[in-house]
């Protein structure tokens, strides 16, 4: 496949080398021949093992666990392309790390996703694609074209492939997701209910009330992150204690952190579905009500149509 004005080459970091061949694979190319290891002190190092002289370049990296590493591998795999003369440079960053530190939450307390913002700009990225920002408004930070793809599409496939739409109610876990929860919603033609809860702690949530009658409702959670996984947990609690006859989730981010997998796996959900923006653990894996969905296909169509400079929104009308 070529760009309007070059070659396509992907290139990968380690956060997600299965996303980044499947990816590959959807656009009909190898991916670009690289190496990104370590010294013994764990300093990075990266070398472009073919010529990208004038290609249009797409750098496959999530800044998930552990982030600060998979973060600077892409500054500096960044910093490697620009200096090979790669003539545009695209990051894809299927999971936005530091997303969630996107306000000052308190007194002399940073705005990190700014600052990372700010990093990948200037280490000479041309453009970012993302996926379901944890907020909107972060495209705002950056100061070069930012485009912020969508899972939904490929949630709405699998719920009408797996559910009776007649007896599903979409649920929102908090109030700040209520227009995430209500988007799907309308796609499917589905109510929607809200459960309220309270944080105590970081890490920690206490549910307090649902807002919505889910009695006889086969309730879906409908969110951007799963970290913890306390939220989802208590949700499902609550839900089935107002009378929900089963509850699934589904979540585009599966961070996933710590216990969290044995936590879900125990737990009243259903299943829980994420998508592959980062590259699942064994604990994951092995979870019996964990699946994953693949958002290659989806990537793969966005980055074609970038390097053919048409329109990618339209993806989602």
């Amino acid at each position: 496949m070529s760009a309007k004005n070059g070659s396509i080459k992907l290139v990968a970091g380690n956060s997600n080398p299965a996303l980044a061949q499947d990816i590959a694979k959807g656009l009909g190319i190898e991916l670009t021949k690289a190496v990104v290891r370590r010294f013994a002190d764990m300093e990075i190092f990266v070398e472009i093992q073919e010529n990208i002289r004038g290609s249009d370049m797409f750098i496959l990296q999530s800044t998930s666990f552990p982030a600060n590493d998979n973060l600077m591998e892409l500054l500096i795999i960044t910093d490697a392309l620009r200096r090979a003369s790669a003539r545009r440079i695209t990051a894809v960053v299927p999971y936005f790390g530091y997303a969630r530190q996107d306000r000052k939450s308190g007194s002399r307390t940073p705005i990190s996703a700014k600052l990372v913002a700010n990093l990948i700009s200037r280490a000479g990225v041309d453009r970012v694609m993302t996926l379901d920002l944890h907020a909107g408004q972060i495209q705002g930070f950056f100061d070069i074209p930012t485009d912020n793809l969508f899972a939904a599409p490929l949630m709405v496939r699998d719920i009408r492939e797996k559910f009776d739409l007649a007896k599903v109610m979409v649920v929102s876990p908090d109030v700040g997701g209520v227009a995430r929860a209500r988007g799907l919603a309308k796609r499917i033609n589905t109510p929607l209910a809200i459960v309220d809860k309270r944080r105590e702690r970081p890490g920690e949530s206490e549910v307090m009330t649902v807002i919505g009658d889910v009695a006889g409702y086969n309730c879906i959670l409908v969110d951007d992150i799963v970290d913890s996984g306390g939220t989802l947990v208590n949700a499902a609690e609550a839900l089935i204690g107002h009378g929900a006859k089963e509850v699934s989730a589904y979540i585009t981010h599966g961070v996933l952190s710590g216990g969290a997998a044995a936590r879900i796996a125990s737990s009243r959900l259903k299943e829980l579905v994420i998508t592959d923006s980062i590259l699942p653990t064994e604990a994951v894996n092995k979870a019996p009500n964990i699946r994953t969905i693949s958002i290659a296909g989806l990537i793969a169509e966005a980055i074609g149509r970038t390097a053919a400079e048409e329109s990618v929104s339209s993806l989602f009308d």
